[in-house]
């Protein structure tokens, strides 16, 4: 069984699916340009940028959630995540913050943590490149670089990052200026479609691996097929 993310994002992906079916049915197979249709894939570009996001977003959430809900105590929690919380607690102002950890209030610590970030996310607008995901990630998870795990044949980690870089470039590109240096083509949106999808495999696996490590169980439960997330590209 996937993880809820994984779930909302293959849905999401249906919307992309049925954007590029649109396509095939108004321009047909053929190779070359469709200059009428380039508003299609666009907009398909903003959509895979954006289901990114939110499985980013998701998949943390419900594995803090789960962090919460089956350790019982702090003291399972990943060693990078005590330290970042005991620093804020310690830069915290009120000098009665530290007594918020105390018996199970660290469980509302980590609740309250990921709530507000998740409110200055949406007001900063951060877009999802691939620093963005990895601060989120670290600062609410504690997992020190998500972006090293990103890599198959032929792609390293590096190359990984850049390339969902230069997607959510073209993203911006469109989404505030409605248009890019160069043509959008319906290959675009595949290769990008395609892309995000091995990233997310590969984000949930260590996600559900940092999560197993420290409470001793798993987030999700996922077989051997390449559509789960704990499969190898």
């Amino acid at each position: 069984m996937a993880s809820k993310a994984r779930v909302a994002f293959d849905a999401n992906c249906k919307d992309v699916d049925r954007l590029l079916e649109i396509h095939g049915t108004l321009g047909g197979d053929k190779q070359g340009r469709r200059f009428q249709l380039e508003v299609l894939n666009k907009s398909a570009i903003v959509l895979v940028s954006a289901i990114w996001e939110a499985y980013c977003e998701d998949i943390v959430a419900e594995a803090v959630e789960h962090l919460i809900a089956v350790s019982q105590n702090a003291a399972v929690l990943p060693t990078s995540i005590k330290k970042i919380v005991a620093k804020e607690l310690k830069e915290d102002k009120n000098e009665l913050a530290i007594w918020e950890v105390a018996d199970n209030g660290w469980k509302n610590v980590l609740q309250s943590r990921l709530k507000r970030m998740q409110e200055s996310r949406a007001r900063k607008l951060n877009t999802p490149k691939s620093e963005q995901i990895r601060n989120l990630f670290h600062d609410v998870l504690g997992i020190d670089d998500i972006t090293e795990v990103w890599y198959w044949p032929k792609m390293s980690s590096t190359q990984a990052a850049a390339k969902l870089d230069a997607f959510i470039s073209m993203r911006g590109e469109i989404a505030h200026r409605g248009a890019v240096e160069r043509a959008v083509s319906k290959q675009t949106v595949v290769d990008f479609l395609n892309h995000v999808q091995r990233l997310v495999r590969k984000t949930g696996k260590s996600v559900n691996r940092s999560v197993k490590d420290a409470t001793g169980e798993s987030l999700f439960e996922g077989d051997s097929s390449d559509t789960s997330e704990t499969s190898e590209d």
